[in-house]
């Protein structure tokens, strides 16, 4: 079954004392395009985390939140302590003459350029981060999966029904073009003959025939309808592909072809009501183009 490129997923995981949480949501995007937050402190787990995403994601705007709660001071920054002590020294030597009486400001001391600098953990918390981290986001994506399984569902419902609508409308219009030749041999007899009447000449078959063989020649719109017929057959098994992934792309290439027999048709055809039902077919496909705009 086909996938939706939206969906949303979110899970949480807690490792001495730090509970880590992660929101996954996704749009639609003609690419794959992940946007990673993560705290400054966990930023080595960016490439990680992407390489998670890409292995379970192949299409969309996918956008990922890592949060930490209740995590110690001491986990999140360090403090260079000595440069601290170095620049609380120099401005003590400075005499009160130089208006520093007042008291100093802690905020804008630590803001300070190579004050205040996000904490790094050693090499086995590290380790131990990275794998709590990656089973929480493979969590979130399970859950994100299964609502783009389920929105893709409903997207396959949708698709089926507008391709059988068009299914119907291609027999109809295989049905009125069998009989186009016969009408139009007919009609123009009549007008012929009606012009003929005034000079008192005879209409000669072997002449119509020629003529209605040129339209019937000229009219034959077996080989786009067979094609038509053809594209919603292998668009059917690609919305029953076994992995449901990329196959978003596949079914937009299939409906430029679609759309392109349909105008053939519609430019071939001499039967107003050939021509009506062709509209209602482009009808049809631009729905479906719109709404595999949104399968992965």
């Amino acid at each position: 079954m086909i996938n939706s490129m939206t969906g949303y997923g979110n899970a949480e995981g807690r490792l001495s004392g730090v509970t880590y949480v992660v929101e996954i949501s996704a749009v639609n995007n003609r690419y794959f395009k992940p946007t990673l937050r993560l705290p400054e402190t966990l930023g080595f787990l960016e490439s990680d985390v992407e390489k998670e995403l890409r292995r379970e994601v192949s299409r969309g705007t996918v956008n990922y939140m890592l949060r930490q709660k209740g995590a110690p001071a001491e986990a999140l920054f360090d403090i260079n302590e000595k440069a601290l002590a170095t620049l609380l020294k120099r401005l003590g030597k400075i005499s009160p003459s130089g208006g520093l009486e007042r008291e100093l400001d802690l905020g804008g001391l630590l803001a300070l350029p190579g004050i205040l600098s996000p904490a790094t953990p050693g090499a086995k918390e590290a380790a131990g981060i990275r794998r709590k981290v990656l089973a929480v986001t493979k969590q979130a994506l399970k859950g994100l999966k299964a609502m783009r399984a389920a929105e893709g569902a409903a997207l396959t419902a949708d698709l089926e029904k507008h391709c059988r609508v068009i299914k119907t409308a291609l027999g109809q219009i295989q049905a009125r073009s069998a009989a186009g030749p016969q009408q139009y041999a007919e009609k123009l007899k009549r007008r012929v003959e009606e012009l003929l009447s005034v000079a008192k000449l005879k209409l000669n078959d072997e002449t119509l025939a020629r003529e209605v063989a040129i339209f019937a020649d000229r009219a034959d719109i077996s080989e786009e309808i067979a094609r038509l017929d053809s594209h919603l057959v292998q668009f059917a098994k690609s919305l029953k592909s076994s992995d449901g992934q990329g196959e978003g792309r596949k079914l937009d290439f299939i409906c430029q072809e679609m759309l392109r027999e349909a105008n053939t048709i519609g430019s071939k055809a001499g039967d107003s009501g050939v021509v009506h039902l062709v509209v209602d077919i482009k009808c049809r496909i631009d729905r479906i183009k719109e709404q595999v705009q949104n399968v992965e």
